[in-house]
């Protein structure tokens, strides 16, 4: 396999080389944690200030090193990153940081650190150098002692209270952003494309001609109900956040809302995808009703009573004007 990759491999190495692969990546995970911290002061600032220590310590372990290299192999520092070694632990790009909630933020740091204490644990199992075997151990024991320093500025900084006040914003957030526009979307694409379906269902009672029209009414009201949403609340002043998100989001909940009842129709036999349509509106306007209860605190049965009461009204009104 040596030949199928132009980089190098770990055993490829030498000691200067691995000390100074360990140098750049405590750069590179210094750099990360205080992106993480940016992202994060304005609406969690104490979540903030634990990136903040944690970057500290990473220039205090490159630091340290630094002086290692310097001790025994120079000034001169070899240029290698994580990404010209074969094998080597990824990180997920920066700039991916924007789409992360809060607690994915978290965790993402946690397996940072796991993940390095894991890879120099097993490249000291791999070597047969004494001195290697001691570099790579000393690196993993400065990994887990990341983690126990993680744990201590959280407990520093993140009181029980102010953890949940933060989780809690999350929450609020994603609930604003993600879960109220899917919702308005899979609601309107459930029930509002119920009339022309059935409509068309029970007009032709041709399964084809009926899917064609639902799959062209869902993709149309997705369309129209994501550009409605992103185009309605930049979301600065409501704090709903990004249009992009909630378009999206709005756009094909509205499609899967439609798509899920058209989709039976590709079955040939009318009565069959008629039945299977049913059962699919069924469950949809289930899931809506539990949707609502689990995200917004509407209570089951209301929500329940709300959404079937409506689905039934449309497509008996469907039904009603297809069979006329």
């Amino acid at each position: 396999m040596r030949f199928f990759t132009q980089r190098r491999h770990f055993n490829d190495l030498t000691e200067q080389e691995v000390l100074a692969l360990a140098i750049s990546s405590e750069e590179d995970d210094a750099r990360i944690y205080r992106s993480y911290a940016e992202r994060l002061r304005a609406e969690f600032p104490d979540t903030a200030k634990v990136f903040d220590g944690m970057a500290a310590e990473e220039d205090t372990h490159r630091k340290a090193l630094i002086s290692l290299h310097r001790k025994r192999f120079g000034e001169v520092i070899p240029l290698i990153r994580r990404e010209h070694v074969a094998g080597y632990y990824a990180r997920r790009p920066v700039w991916l940081v924007e789409n992360l909630s809060l607690e994915r933020i978290r965790s993402e740091a946690a397996a940072m650190e796991s993940d390095a204490e894991h890879f120099y644990l097993e490249a000291a199992k791999r070597t047969t150098d004494a001195d290697t075997r001691k570099l790579l151990g000393d690196l993993a024991a400065a990994e887990a002692g990341h983690q126990y320093s993680a744990e201590k500025l959280e407990r520093a900084h993140l009181g029980d209270a102010t953890r949940e006040v933060e989780n809690d914003k999350a929450h609020r957030q994603f609930v604003l952003t993600w879960v109220q526009p899917g919702l308005a979307g899979l609601m309107d694409g459930s029930v509002s494309t119920l009339a022309p379906i059935f409509a068309v269902a029970f007009a032709t009672q041709n399964t084809w001609t009926t899917f064609l029209v639902g799959m062209a009414a869902s993709v149309g009201a997705g369309i129209s109900m994501g550009f409605t949403e992103a185009a309605s609340d930049d979301g600065q002043l409501s704090g709903r956040g990004s249009p992009v998100k909630r378009g999206i989001s709005a756009g094909v909940m509205t499609t899967i809302g439609g798509l899920g009842h058209a989709l039976p129709y590709l079955i040939p036999h009318f009565w069959t995808a008629t039945i299977i349509a049913m059962v699919v509106v069924f469950v949809e306007l289930w899931a809506i009703a539990w949707i609502q209860n689990r995200y917004m605190e509407t209570p089951f049965l209301r929500a329940a009573f709300q959404v079937v009461l409506g689905g039934a009204l449309v497509f008996a009104a469907g039904a009603l004007i297809g069979s006329g």
